[in-house]
C-alpha cells in the first residue's frame, strides 16, 4: 500500500492514501469531515463547515490572477460500501486495501474509494500547491453523496462566493460532461402473514452471487445481471413446478448500486428433492449461457439448510413474487436527443421478506423528468396492484447541458493544447451533484471531469494511474486559464 505514496502526481496520490485509511461510508463523515477542517487549519485557509455538515475551504488568488473569475472545486467525502461475500471488512472501522496492480490502484476485495477520493485529492492538492497559479479559489467537500446527495440538498444560498463550478466526481479523463442525469426512490412496503412450515418439506438455500454489479446509472447499460430478478425469476417458475413454500428473501444493500447478490429460503416436498436440484442446475446453466459475455462468474446454486420457523403465506407469496418478477428493471429507454445515452432506467436495488415484512427499493433515473416520474408510477403501480405502501420521494432534477459554457470552451481548448485532441463532450446517465447544486446557484457556469475509474460501486474499482496524472496537470492549466470577469 506505501507504494501508492510514490505514484505521481505525488500530492494527489498522498492525500488520496489519507483517505484510504479513514473510514468514510455515507452518512457517518464525521472522521473525514474532521480530516478536512484540520487540513484547512493547518494552511491557515478560511474553513466552513454548514449546517448538514459540507465543508468549504476559500484559498485566495494567486499574485496577479485575482481578477479571475471565481473557482469552485467540487467532490463529495463519501464513498459505497461493497465488498466480496469472502471479503472480512468493517467499513465503519477499517482502513480499505489500496493496491498498485499494474496500470491500476484497486482494493483488495471492497470498493476504493477513488469515487470521489480521487477528487477530494486533487481539491486538497491544489489548495495544498504553492506552485499552482489560479484565481480566488473554494473547495467545497460534501457528504452523503451516495445515498441521497444530502450534502448537495443541503446546501444554502450565500454560502459560495465562486462564479464558476468544476465538479471533480466524472470517471473518463477523455471526456468533459455538461449534463446528467435525474433520480428519484421508489420503496413499497407490506406486512405477509406466516405460518407453520407443512409437514414432510425440505428447506434449501437458493443463493445468486458472483456477478459484478457496479454503478446503477453508469453500468445499468452493459446487460449486467440484477440477483433480485435471477431470484425472482427462479421462484416464479420452481413455485408453479414444486409448491416451494417462500421462507425468506434478502438481495442488495445500496439503491445505487446493482444487487450482486441475492438468496432465498424456501421449502419444498421432500419427494421432489432430486428432481429440484435437477432444476436449480439446470437454471445456472441456462443462466450463465444468458450472460455468458457480461457475468463469467456467475453462481446460481441450491443447499439444503436448516427448517425455518415459518413460511410465508400462500397468497401473499403469489402476489409477492409476482410483483417482483413484473418490477421494470434496467434500461427502459434510450435517449434521442444525444446517441448512446441511456435516457431512463431503474434498478431493482434491494428485496427482502422476513418476519412477516416485504420490501422493495428502487432507483430511477432519467434526463427527461417526465420520463422519471412516469417510470415511477409504472413501478408503483405494480407494487399497490398487491397493496403494498408505496413511497415515491428524494427526487432530483437532472442537470441540462449549457453548449455555449465559457468554461466548457476554455476546457476544451485546454485539454486540446495538452493531449493534442478535442475531449468527448458528454452528459451521463448518472447524479452529479451539479443538478442540485445548480439550483441553488442558476448563475454558476458549471463542467465536471475526472480521471479513469472503472467498475465504480463495486469491489471491482479501480482507477487509472495515468489518468490521474493527466487529470491533474489538465485541471491545474484551466485553472491558471480560467477568464477574468
Amino acid at each position: 500500500m506505501s507504494d501508492i505514496r510514490n505514484l505521481e502526481p505525488k500530492i494527489v496520490w498522498n492525500f488520496f492514501y489519507d483517505l484510504t485509511r479513514i473510514p468514510r461510508i455515507s452518512k457517518k463523515e464525521k472522521k473525514v469531515v474532521d480530516y478536512i477542517v484540520n487540513f484547512g487549519k493547518e494552511h491557515n485557509l478560511e474553513t466552513v463547515v454548514d449546517k448538514v455538515g459540507n465543508v468549504i475551504i476559500r484559498k485566495p488568488a494567486t499574485k496577479g490572477m485575482e481578477k479571475k473569475k471565481g473557482i469552485i472545486l467540487q467532490s463529495h467525502l463519501d464513498m459505497v460500501p461493497q465488498k466480496n461475500n469472502d471479503k472480512k471488512h468493517d467499513f465503519e472501522k477499517d482502513p480499505i486495501e489500496a493496491i498498485v496492480d499494474g496500470e491500476w490502484v484497486r482494493a483488495n476485495g471492497t470498493t476504493l474509494g477513488a469515487d470521489n477520493g480521487i477528487g477530494v485529492a486533487a481539491s486538497l492538492a491544489i489548495l495544498a500547491a504553492k506552485d499552482v497559479s489560479h484565481g480566488p479559489l473554494e473547495a467545497l467537500f460534501t457528504i452523503d453523496e451516495e445515498t441521497g446527495m444530502t450534502g448537495a440538498f443541503g446546501l444554502k444560498k450565500g454560502l459560495l462566493k465562486g462564479d464558476i463550478l468544476i465538479n471533480l466526481d466524472s470517471e473518463d479523463e477523455n471526456e468533459i460532461c455538461v449534463g446528467c442525469a435525474g433520480g428519484i426512490d421508489i420503496s413499497a412496503v407490506r406486512k405477509y402473514k406466516e405460518e407453520a412450515v407443512p409437514g414432510e418439506m425440505v428447506a434449501y438455500k437458493i443463493t445468486a452471487k458472483g456477478l459484478k454489479g457496479g454503478h446503477s446509472g453508469v453500468d445499468i447499460a452493459l446487460g449486467r445481471a440484477n440477483a433480485n430478478k435471477i431470484i425472482f425469476r427462479f421462484l416464479m417458475q420452481a413455485e408453479s413446478d414444486f409448491g416451494i413454500r417462500l421462507a425468506e428473501v434478502s438481495g442488495g444493500n445500496l439503491r445505487n448500486a446493482i444487487p450482486r447478490e441475492s438468496y432465498a429460503v424456501l421449502l419444498l416436498p421432500s419427494a421432489k428433492t432430486a428432481s429440484f436440484e435437477k432444476f436449480v442446475k439446470s437454471y445456472e446453466k441456462m443462466y450463465r449461457a444468458e450472460f455468458a459475455e457480461t457475468e463469467p462468474d456467475l453462481s446460481f446454486s441450491g443447499k439444503k439448510t436448516e427448517k425455518p420457523l415459518s413460511v410465508m403465506n400462500k397468497e401473499d407469496q403469489f402476489a409477492i413474487i409476482r410483483a417482483v418478477f413484473a418490477c421494470p428493471n434496467g434500461v427502459q429507454r434510450m435517449s434521442q436527443a444525444m446517441k448512446g445515452l441511456v435516457e431512463t432506467s431503474n434498478n431493482l436495488a434491494i428485496v427482502k421478506c422476513a418476519k412477516g415484512k416485504f420490501e422493495a427499493h428502487n432507483l430511477c433515473r432519467s434526463s427527461v423528468d417526465s420520463s422519471k416520474e412516469a417510470t415511477a408510477w409504472r413501478i408503483a403501480g405494480v407494487f399497490q396492484l398487491i397493496d403494498a405502501k408505496v413511497t415515491i420521494s428524494g427526487g432530483y432534477p437532472g442537470w441540462k447541458p449549457n453548449m455555449a459554457s465559457p468554461i466548457l470552451k476554455t476546457a476544451t481548448e485546454v485539454y486540446n493544447k495538452m493531449f493534442g485532441k478535442m475531449p468527448e463532450i458528454k452528459a451521463i446517465h448518472a447524479g452529479l451533484e451539479c443538478a442540485i447544486i445548480g439550483g441553488v446557484y442558476p448563475s454558476l457556469d458549471m463542467i465536471s471531469f475526472g480521471p479513469t475509474i472503472k467498475h465504480p460501486h463495486s469491489p471491482d474499482e479501480k482507477v487509472n494511474i495515468k489518468s490521474v496524472k493527466n487529470f491533474y496537470h489538465f485541471l491545474c492549466q484551466t485553472l491558471k486559464e480560467v477568464p477574468q470577469k
